[in-house]
């Protein structure tokens, strides 16, 4: 078996293509969940603080000179970050949570006893039948 012919067959199996649509849409979410923080609860937060933008944060660690531009540490653009992080993983544990309740209710739903089998159902009849002749 050639190294192409075992790629293929590797990359065509269902996990991994599961595996990529779960990261394209994750990366999708992420952005969305960017842009959630950044546009609609960064601007409230920056308002009760006193109207601080956090993106634009920054500790000047060296002037600008005419020769190069400052040196600066974001570390707002890094607080951002972190904010990102803590409501996807809020939406990723909601979710998961969700789903683990959803779980738990079938397990604990009664299944249903099985049919029995046409020869069982025959010989129960045959059983019956005779139990009422003698």
């Amino acid at each position: 078996m050639g190294m192409m012919t075992e790629f293929k067959s590797f990359a065509m199996r269902g996990n991994v293509v599961d595996m990529a649509v779960g990261i394209i849409i994750g990366a999708a979410f992420g952005k969305i969940v960017s842009s959630f923080v950044k546009d609609v609860i960064m601007p409230p937060i920056g308002v009760m603080v006193g109207g601080v933008d956090f993106s634009d944060l920054a500790w000047t660690i060296q002037a600008a000179t005419a020769d190069a531009a400052a040196v600066t540490m974001n570390y707002g653009a890094f607080l951002q970050t972190i904010f990102d992080f803590l409501i996807i993983a809020f939406a990723i544990f909601m979710a998961i949570k969700v789903m683990n309740n959803m779980r738990k209710k079938e397990e604990e739903a009664p299944a249903e006893p099985p049919k029995p089998s046409k020869e069982e159902e025959l010989l129960t009849e045959i059983r019956d039948l005779l139990k009422n002749r003698g």
